[in-house]
Order: C-alpha cells, then sequence, then structure tokens
C-alpha cells in the first residue's frame, strides 16, 4: 500500500491524470492538483478528485508534494520540469503516463534536484476520447503498466512505482528499458493507429456508417484520435514507427501478391498464421 499520509500532486488532469486523481481520491489519499484549464479545475473538485488544485500560482503545491504525477505530454513536461523542477523536495518521488520515453526520462532525471527521483511508467489505458470528464471511463484493471527504470533509479523507486500501480488497480506490470518501451509501442500501439487513421482517410465516402459492420467499426475505433497528442508522439517515436510502417507493408505487400498470384494456400497460411497469433492474447 502507498502511504495514505502523504500527498500526491497530478500535474495534468486530463484522461490518464484524471483517472490517477479520481482512484487515489477515493481510496483515501490526499491529492492536488494543477492544470492550465479553470473549467477541468473546475470538474475535478466538484467531484473529489482533488482536495486542492491550481491553474497559475501553484508553486506552494509543488513544494507541499511528497509524490508527483506527470499527466503531461512529452514537450509540456520537459518545460514544466525546467521551470518549475527546482521546486520539489529531495525525497520526493515522481512518475508520469508518456506514451514516449526515449528524450524524455534522460532529460528529466538529470533536470530534477538532486534526491528527487524520476521512475518513469506508462499506463496502457488511453482511450479514443480526451479529457476529465471522460476519466471515469477508463478501467484500470485489464491493461498492463509498464515501468521503465535507467541506472538513476533505486530499487526502492521502481517498489514505489509498482505499489502505485498495484494501487490503481493494474494487474500486469512490466518492466522495460526506455528504448525497449518505445520499440514495442512503435508496434503494438502507434502502428495500430496509424493503419486505424490511414483506412479512414483513404476514402471520403460519407455513407460508410450506414452500411458498415462491427469488423470496420472495431478496426476503426481509435481513429478518432487525439490529433496534438498523437502527433507528438509519432514524431518523437518515428524511427521505431517508420520501421513498423514499412514491416506492415511488406506483409500487406505480400498479401496483395498472393491475391494476383490466385494463391489460395498462401492466403490459407497467412490466415492460419494470425489466428495462431491472435490466440495468444485470449488465453488465461
Amino acid at each position: 500500500m502507498l502511504d495514505t499520509s502523504k500527498t500526491y500532486l497530478i500535474v495534468g488532469l486530463g484522461l490518464l491524470g484524471g483517472k490517477y486523481a479520481q482512484v487515489l481520491s477515493q481510496k483515501g489519499y490526499r491529492v492536488t492538483g494543477i492544470t492550465h484549464s479553470a473549467e477541468t479545475m473546475e470538474f475535478a473538485l466538484s467531484r473529489g478528485y482533488v482536495c486542492a488544485g491550481k491553474t497559475e500560482d501553484f508553486e506552494d503545491l509543488v513544494t507541499q508534494a511528497d509524490c508527483v504525477i506527470f499527466g503531461l505530454y512529452p514537450t509540456v513536461l520537459l518545460d514544466w520540469v525546467r521551470q518549475y523542477g527546482h521546486l520539489l523536495r529531495p525525497g520526493t518521488m515522481v512518475t508520469d503516463v508518456s506514451g514516449v520515453k526515449r528524450g524524455v526520462v534522460e532529460p528529466v532525471q538529470q533536470a530534477l534536484p538532486a534526491g528527487v527521483e524520476f521512475i518513469a511508467s506508462h499506463p496502457m489505458a488511453g482511450r479514443e476520447t480526451s479529457g476529465i470528464a471522460h476519466s471515469a471511463e477508463v478501467n484500470f484493471a485489464p491493461a498492463n503498466f509498464i515501468i521503465t527504470p535507467t541506472e538513476k533509479n533505486t530499487p526502492q523507486g521502481i517498489e514505489w512505482c509498482r505499489t502505485l500501480a498495484e494501487t490503481l488497480g493494474f494487474c500486469r506490470i512490466s518492466v522495460l528499458s526506455p528504448a525497449e518501451h518505445d520499440h514495442m509501442i512503435g508496434y503494438v500501439s502507434q502502428l495500430c493507429h496509424a493503419i486505424a487513421v490511414s483506412l479512414m482517410c483513404a476514402s471520403d465516402n460519407t455513407e460508410l456508417a450506414r452500411y458498415t459492420g462491427d469488423s470496420f467499426r472495431d478496426l476503426t475505433r481509435i481513429a478518432r484520435i487525439n490529433d496534438k497528442m498523437w502527433a507528438e508522439l509519432f514524431l518523437w517515436n518515428k524511427d521505431n514507427l517508420i520501421s513498423e510502417i514499412d514491416m506492415f507493408s511488406s506483409a500487406l505487400q505480400d498479401m496483395r501478391q498472393k491475391l494476383v498470384d490466385d494463391d489460395r494456400e498462401g492466403l490459407q497460411e497467412m490466415f492460419r498464421l494470425s489466428t495462431r497469433r491472435r490466440e495468444a492474447f485470449d488465453k488465461k
């Protein structure tokens, strides 16, 4: 269990930051918040997600925090740490929810004062919606949680982050290096979004919703996308994503050639392979 006597500051009360605040507050922890939007802050305060919060002049909230969780885009996170990171007290534990780690973890660790430990993490629980108003829709229980430590992290810091994930309700917790995380995320997350977006952009048929089936709706659910956040995530991890797009394009071209060649057995073998690999997701 986390220490309920400590104050947990959420910086960035968006979809995931809002959900962190909601869950921790409901479990009896003291949660404060910082966000740029007065409307968001009003929402968080009115629903008891945070007990105190500010949109400006929030230095006192930073100095009083024992633990800090950043729910910010990578560029905003770096800017915030450079401007306000010096206010954090030695002994403060810090983590984030960012979808990319290279280019984030090392600069943040270097910028923070001595005695402040940043142990990066990624809750794999995002949705196609955004904003704190949708945070109640997020379900951590079936989602994966990834901790991405470096050599600067302590065993105590890693354990604190693991305990945080367990307190939030995550059941599957993994540890990867920042580089391993970004390579993995390029395939299982970013490529999927790239395919969904490309599929929707490939046709301007506005009547699709009238006659499409579940397969199209399921495949394109994530095409309803937060443009600012995902453009940033794609560009921050573009080397891995470009590699994955090339790999996917090769597989699609292989299928195309089998169609050109009337290669029924080749198609069936691809289908059998995809079925075997997909079954691994359904095993308990």
